[in-house]
């Protein structure tokens, strides 16, 4: 699966002068189906496009960048890729980090 697409990339480039600001919406959720880590994305640099950000939930909830290629390439524990969630729509990156820090699946 393609992670991100031609939508997802002009929706999260044209963010990206936004950096870190919580207000942007997260355009993309990916997550391995064979643990339990998700990411969610809000920004794409577009001179880098390799470079992301957005906030990531593992061991831990952190804001911060991810590349692009360390997704694309990682396979699960049953050798299975990152997926996207293709039923995600846009929300606050705010009320997600807020959700997800309340303990809530997304």
């Amino acid at each position: 699966m393609k992670l991100i697409t031609k939508a997802i990339a002009k929706k999260a480039q044209a963010q990206f002068s936004r950096g870190s600001d919580m207000g942007q919406l997260v355009v993309a959720k990916f997550f391995d189906p064979c643990g339990s880590w998700s990411w969610y994305l809000m920004n794409q640099d577009p001179d880098d496009p390799d470079y992301l950000w957005g906030i990531a939930k593992g061991s831990e909830i952190e804001v911060g960048s991810f590349s692009l290629s360390e997704l694309s390439t990682v396979n699960g524990a049953l050798g299975i890729g990152m997926e996207r969630d293709i039923r995600f729509t846009p929300k606050p990156a705010k009320e997600i980090l807020e959700r997800l820090n309340a303990g809530e699946h997304i």
